[in-house]
């Protein structure tokens, strides 16, 4: 949701880290060895210790702005494989920036937060304890960089994938979800909780620190200012409750954590991120990195459901970045800049774990969403109202199009049959 200004206020200045390959718009045509969508290459990774890979796919679009035609894409990401020279060691992260500055400062943090992570000499003996130094201090070098955070900043939601266990780490509202295998179901289990007012612990927190709690209605005297409860953010995400200084119209901050965000930061919003720690199993198939303009109207369920409909991730970005848009523009005359990370899990076995099903999560609240979808569910085409997709290289930064009206098509080749029962809807699991 970002802060009460909107997002994706000042251009992208692209650049690219040694390891990132040549940035290439997504094309509707087919090259060999390359997605018909997306132009690039299925992309792999080995985690030696444990006999498993991860398969994985990025993309990322430009937010639908008909006000502001020129604002660029202010989410970025970092997908950094092999972490201190170590092939089992493996990052994924995806910063949503916001304010003035967003653009700025989610580049910013997306190349420091692994940077510093990776020259922590503890990072392998406590990776929860290196998370939570490497958030404080890209926070710090952030504030005295000369990129003006004062009223910008970034989320983060990063997964980092050690052996056979993952790491989650998350500052704001972007979010992470597993797929779990029970049975015939697919469960969709939350990797982190978003961190927002609509949280009693965190609205509690900020409220402590100062903070004034109200949707822009409350603030305007369009609504009561003394009541302070909003439902949930399915009901109320058009006028979230929001963090504003005492007497002031700002900073207007949807989320209680961030990165950056000086002036936020005041009134109790932190740069401390929740960290939580899963044993894989078997039974994971995969796991899902996004930003808000995914999940600010799909559920986490719904989610994976999309995803687990395609045999290749790219078809799945594809499909949920298209009903995403589309969502978008039901409820709103705009959209969010949306990204998505997509990685599968292939080839795990349970040889040294007692073969249970489920995620063993600890440091997190995870919600449980399940689904009477199989593995070998229905493939669906996705249309998207707008289209301006970019796609880019693992921790490059942001580059957006601007196309015309198109149609988002996964590749129909690798596209599953039709001819499959249709999907139930979705029931939460006890």
């Amino acid at each position: 949701m970002g802060c009460v200004n909107g997002k994706c206020c000042s251009p992208c200045q692209p650049t690219s880290d040694g390891e990132s390959r040549e940035y290439r718009e997504a094309t509707p045509y087919s090259v060999q060895g390359k997605h018909i969508l997306t132009q690039i290459p299925l992309e792999s990774v080995s985690v030696p210790s444990h006999n498993f890979h991860l398969e994985y796919s990025v993309l990322t679009q430009r937010g639908y702005y008909p006000d502001s035609p020129d604002k660029q894409n202010q989410d970025s990401f970092c997908i950094r494989t092999q972490i201190q020279g170590n092939p089992n060691i493996h990052f994924f992260g995806v910063f949503d920036g916001h304010g003035h500055y967003g653009t700025e400062c989610s580049n910013f943090v997306k190349d420091r937060l692994v940077e510093i992570l990776a020259d922590d000499p503890s990072f392998s003996d406590d990776p929860v304890k290196a998370f939570n130094l490497a958030f404080l201090a890209t926070n710090r070098e952030l504030h005295v960089s000369d990129i003006d955070d004062s009223l910008s900043g970034t989320t983060a939601i990063t997964v980092l994938v050690v052996g056979d266990r993952l790491f989650v780490a998350n500052v704001g509202d972007s979010r992470a979800v597993i797929a779990v295998k029970h049975g015939n179901r697919i469960v969709a289990e939350d990797l982190s909780n978003d961190q927002t007012p609509f949280r009693k612990d965190e609205y509690e927190r900020v409220k402590q620190s100062g903070a004034r709690v109200l949707t822009v209605d409350q603030v305007e005297g369009f609504s009561d200012p003394n009541i302070q409860t909003w439902g949930d953010e399915e009901s109320q995400g058009c006028d979230p409750p929001r963090l504003w200084e005492q007497n002031e119209t700002y900073p207007g901050t949807a989320f209680t954590r961030s990165v950056g965000d000086w002036t936020a930061e005041q009134i109790g919003v932190v740069a401390d991120p929740e960290v939580s720690v899963v044993q894989l199993t078997a039974n994971h198939l995969f796991f899902v990195v996004a930003s808000d303009g995914v999940f600010q109207f799909l559920s986490s369920r719904a989610v994976v459901n999309m995803v687990a409909r395609y045999t290749d991730p790219r078809d799945a970005c594809s499909a949920i970045a298209g009903e995403s848009y589309k969502k978008w523009l039901e409820h709103e005359t705009r959209t969010d800049d949306i990204t998505i990370i997509i990685v599968q899990i292939k080839g795990f076995s349970n040889l040294d774990g007692d073969g249970s099903n489920g995620t063993n999560i600890r440091a997190t609240r995870s919600r449980r969403e399940t689904s009477e979808i199989s593995i070998t569910s229905v493939s669906e085409l996705y249309r998207s109202v707008r289209s301006g997709f970019s796609v880019l290289q693992p921790c490059q930064h942001v580059v957006s199009t601007n196309r015309s009206l198109g149609i988002i098509v996964p590749s129909l080749e690798r596209a599953r049959s039709l001819e499959c029962d249709e999907i139930h809807d979705l029931e939460e699991a006890a």
